[in-house]
Parts: C-alpha cells; sequence; structure tokens
C-alpha cells in the first residue's frame, strides 16, 4: 500500500503549529519521574502525557493518579489504560503520596483515580484518607478533588451521592469532576458515563456544601458544534459549576477515536469568552488545556 493512501486510511492529520511545544525541563521531569517510580505510585501527568507537565511541576502543582493506572470503563478518548483487572489497593500509598508531595514541596496538589466500579465505595473514601495523610505532613498544600462519577456498584443514585457526601465532608480546596464532551457525544465518547449523571454530581456537591467550588472540563475535536459547547456550559452553569477548562483532545493512539477538528487559538479565546460571560470565575480556554492547568492560580 503506497505511503500516501496508508495515511488516508487511518485518518491521520497533521497536527497544527499550535498544538506543539516543548515537553519541560529534562530536570523538572526526572526529578518528579524518580520519586513517584521510587514510590510506586502514579500520576495523571505521566499516565495521560499531559503536555504541559514540566510547566506544572515547575510550578508546584502536580495531579496524583489514585488506585492504580488501570480503569474499569473504556472511554474512547482516555490514554489511560484499560481493558483488564484493576490492581489490588496499596494499604501505603495515601502515606506515600503524602511523603512525595512533601518532597517536592508542592504548594497544590491534584487528587484524582481512574474509575474502580470494582470496589464497594468506589475509591471515595481512599480519596478522603489520601488528603488526610497529605495534610499531616502538608498542612499548608491545598488540595484539589478530580473525581470519577463514583456511580460504579451497588446501590444507584443514592450511594453514588453519598460516595460524593464522602469527598465533600473532608473539605477540597476545590471538586472537579469532568463532563468531557457535549451530550450528543456522551455515548461513543464516554463510554460507561451519561452527561445528567455527571451534572448530578457537580450539583450535588454545591448542595451538599456551597462554599466548595466545583470545577469541569470539556476536551474538543470529537465533532461537537459552537452551540452545543454554548449549551454545555449553560447546563454546567445551571448547576451551580464555578469554573471551566476547555482544551484540545490530541489521540494518544490509532486506538483511540480521531480527532474531528482541531480548534485554533482563536475558536477557544473565544470560547473562553463566552464561558465568563455565562458567569464562571475561573476559565482556562485554550488548545494545551487540561484539567489541572494552572489549578493552583485559582486560589
Amino acid at each position: 500500500m503506497a505511503k500516501s493512501s496508508l495515511k488516508n486510511e487511518i485518518n491521520l492529520t497533521p497536527i497544527p503549529s499550535w498544538l506543539k511545544r516543548p515537553i519541560g525541563k529534562a530536570s523538572e521531569l526526572s526529578t518528579v519521574q524518580k520519586i513517584i517510580k521510587t514510590r510506586k505510585i502514579h500520576t495523571i501527568c505521566e499516565e495521560g502525557r499531559c503536555p504541559n507537565r514540566g510547566e506544572c511541576y515547575s510550578n508546584k502543582t502536580a495531579t496524583f493518579l489514585l488506585m492504580g493506572p488501570t480503569c474499569t470503563r473504556s472511554c474512547a478518548f482516555c490514554q489511560v489504560d484499560k481493558g483488564h483487572a484493576p490492581i489490588t489497593l496499596d494499604p501505603e500509598e495515601p502515606q506515600k503520596v503524602a511523603e512525595s508531595v512533601k518532597l517536592l514541596g508542592l504548594s497544590y496538589v491534584v487528587l484524582t483515580s481512574v474509575a474502580r466500579d470494582d470496589l464497594e465505595d468506589g475509591g471515595s473514601k481512599w480519596f478522603v484518607q489520601t488528603m488526610t495523610a497529605i495534610r499531616t505532613l502538608n498542612p499548608q498544600t491545598h488540595i484539589e478533588v478530580l473525581t470519577p462519577d463514583f456511580w460504579g456498584g451497588q446501590g444507584g443514585q443514592k450511594s453514588q451521592k453519598q460516595r460524593i457526601s464522602t469527598v465533600v465532608a473532608a473539605k477540597p480546596a476545590c471538586y472537579n469532576h469532568n463532563i468531557e464532551t457535549v451530550q450528543r457525544l456522551q455515548g461513543p465518547v464516554r463510554r460507561g458515563a451519561k452527561y445528567e449523571r455527571s451534572l448530578d454530581v457537580l450539583r450535588w456537591v454545591k448542595e451538599i456544601d456551597s462554599t466548595i467550588p466545583t470545577k469541569s472540563g470539556l476536551m474538543l475535536g470529537h465533532g461537537e458544534t459552537e452551540a452545543e459547547i454554548i449549551t454545555t456550559l449553560k447546563d454546567l452553569r445551571r448547576v451551580g459549576c464555578d469554573r471551566v477548562t476547555l482544551g484540545q483532545y490530541m489521540r494518544p493512539s490509532l486506538a483511540h477515536i480521531p480527532v474531528q477538528k482541531y480548534w485554533t487559538p482563536e475558536e477557544f479565546e473565544k470560547l473562553g469568552e463566552t464561558a465568563r460571560s455565562l458567569g464562571f470565575s475561573h476559565v482556562r480556554s485554550g488548545p494545551l488545556v487540561r484539567s489541572s492547568y494552572h489549578a493552583g492560580e485559582e486560589n
């Protein structure tokens, strides 16, 4: 097969120049990588190959991936490992994360996790244990959580709300849950997740404790329209979401769904202005923006 026809068949689109950036200083990356590898813990910065990780590390911010690197769901866009059984929880992980935060001198930490539908509480208590460990060693460090929807397991909506309540009671600096894409594309993009279910997460956080800022994010490029994005932003505001991130989806591999469109920096700026006009208190909108990008500057 000719090289040009192969390129068309696998639907490779050249990556625009505005999505290319230096990965960061090697020293900053190696320091973090050494600490997390020796402790056998994970960061979404590395597992998700975030393009901003060098910048975030230099700004004393990192996002730790709790409960292992294997997700029990199979979202079509996500780089995180999936498709086989998740690992057994490491009882020392909360302490290892806390020690890593201290060694790195982090002033702002984001705790996230894969979906652990195999666990009775979806991992909600694990978030709290890790927050407690971090605060014991690092009382000045702010902690944001980026949680799954906690739907898995038994009990349905009632159990989901109880799990969210468990995390909210631990008073994170911000509660983040990403809706990821517009309502029409939830099925093909977020297998196992639901649009209204994600809105419920953000709504319940505010109902339980209105003082905790809430946050969500979308990855653009799956085929959504500008009108659908604006509708999603309005839906997020309807449930009291305070902060929003808008970034470009970048296909991790040929096994993931193709990029349908590369939104330009100008289009992201326009969408950011729209989000601000809708009342979001903090807006990050740009091709390389990710959920935790400059998160520490919001507090």
